[in-house]
């Protein structure tokens, strides 16, 4: 503690003495000494400034904090500014002066500060105008001076790992995000990495203020889903994982795949950390390759494989909705081998796409049609009793018959041998009604071709 504080401390309490009852001198100078060891002991010093002298007292704490002897430095406050950093000075002085005027009701700064061996600390000043003159204007003040400089330091290096991480997440090809939602159901996104932009086309600061202008992009077919989602994992707390359209005004339908961990806040609400990323072109590949396992890459429609599939799914319809019988139709090209040997292969395919679109142009959206073999197809009328097929056959004997191919101006006449059976719920399976269709058609093509035979 400084002289003079003391000074003012003994005065204080000798004035006390004389003023009423209560403790004695030597109990109120022994306070002041416990609480000045207690101040200086907490690595906090203290400073009384004479405004209008122009001077300030600091007590042998606050010149250890700058690594000085307790009878070194002078007390002129405009030598005190010169160990106040270039960077900080006038911000020190407007507070001051801020206070001084009556603005603030105390003086608080964080300033780097000289010390004795060159080098500079942070320091934490706080202090406030105890006595002023009848005009308002200031005459001492009193404020205590803490070393921050360790707290200045990991905060220095906390702010250079947050920067790091938000430098990282924004060169990651996708969005990082934190999303939080309250107990009700609202929800925020608290952090959203600069990838959010080419995800989405927003900005951070945008979700930010309000979450739903990115939940608006989600396909509207997908919306529920995403939604469900989302709530079962903040109801079980399991991770959350979705797949999802999105339709953005530059890019358009997009697809995006979402991953995120869950966990429970103090509050009953969720928060999540996760990444979302563009996963467009796998969907796009695996499109492709699933039109390639399901689809005859000459003709565009159902390979033998999958029209078995559907086959199988219309029969398992059938047991469930006890329907009426569905009509299956084997259909061969009549003398297909000619065709390929008077005109060649190339001609042959152009007739297999050519009977393709004739007979995909007869059927209705819920009938099934397929390329079973090399001339071969074979046709599902969900619904139809053997009558109906019958006369849905001769459409498409008929069809054939009427549309010969064109090759180069050559007309090439096609027909087509027919045969037809009815599925039935009873059937063991699909193969079953198909195996009778494939007999009737091997009839029609043993009876002269170009004809129509019912199992």
């Amino acid at each position: 503690m400084a002289p003079e504080d003391a000074r003012h401390t003994a005065a204080a309490a000798h004035d006390q003495h004389h003023a009423e009852p209560g403790p004695g001198p030597s109990t109120l100078m022994e306070d002041a000494q416990r609480m000045a060891l207690a101040i200086d002991g907490s690595g906090t010093g203290i400073w009384d400034r004479d405004v209008p002298a122009g001077r300030i007292y600091y007590s042998p704490g606050w010149k250890a904090i700058l690594g000085y002897a307790p009878h070194e430095l002078g007390d002129a406050i405009e030598e005190s500014y010169t160990r106040v950093h270039p960077a900080d000075l006038e911000y020190v002085k407007a507070t001051i002066q801020a206070h001084f005027d009556g603005k603030t009701d105390s003086y608080t700064v964080e300033h780097r500060i000289r010390c004795k061996d060159g080098s500079w600390k942070w320091i934490s000043s706080r202090g406030k105008v105890v006595s002023r003159d009848a005009d308002g204007r200031p005459l001492r003040m009193i404020g205590t001076t803490t070393d921050i400089s360790a707290m200045r330091s990991l905060s220095d290096r906390l702010q250079q790992s947050v920067e790091l991480i938000t430098n990282l997440t924004n060169e990651v090809p996708g969005l990082v995000f934190q999303y939080r939602q309250w107990p009700e159901g609202h929800g925020h996104f608290s952090y959203a990495s600069a990838g959010i932009r080419d995800m989405y086309e927003v900005t951070p600061e945008q979700v930010m203020r309000d979450a739903d202008c990115l939940h608006r992009l989600v396909h509207p077919d997908d919306l529920e889903r995403y939604r469900t989602s989302l709530a079962a994992s903040a109801a079980t707390l399991k991770p959350w994982h979705l797949e999802y359209r999105v339709v953005l005004p530059r890019q358009g339908l997009r697809w995006r795949q979402g991953a995120a961990r869950p966990s429970r806040l103090p509050d009953g609400g969720t928060v999540w950390h996760g990444f979302i990323t563009d996963v467009t072109e796998r969907k796009r590949i695996e499109a492709e390759l699933q039109e390639f396992a399901t689809i005859d890459f000459l003709t565009q429609i159902p390979n033998r494989r999958y029209f078995m599939t559907c086959m199988d799914a219309e029969l398992a319809r059938m047991r469930r909705a006890a329907s009426a019988p569905t009509a299956v139709l084997m259909c061969d090209l009549d003398h297909f081998k000619t065709i390929n040997d008077n005109y060649g292969h190339a001609v042959g395919d152009a007739v297999l796409r050519h009977f393709s679109a004739l007979l995909r142009a007869q059927v209705r959206e819920n009938d099934i049609v397929g390329r079973v073999g090399g001339e071969e197809f074979a046709v599902v009328l969900s619904g139809t009793d053997v009558a109906q097929a019958n006369r849905f056959a001769r459409r498409i004997q008929l069809r054939t018959a009427n549309t010969p191919f064109v090759d180069a101006g050559r007309l090439i006449p096609i027909t087509v041998s027919i045969g037809l059976a009815a599925m039935y719920a009873t059937d063991a399976s699909a193969d079953a009604a198909l195996s009778r269709s494939d007999t009737a058609l091997y009839r029609a093509k043993h009876n002269g071709r170009n004809r129509i035979e019912c199992a």
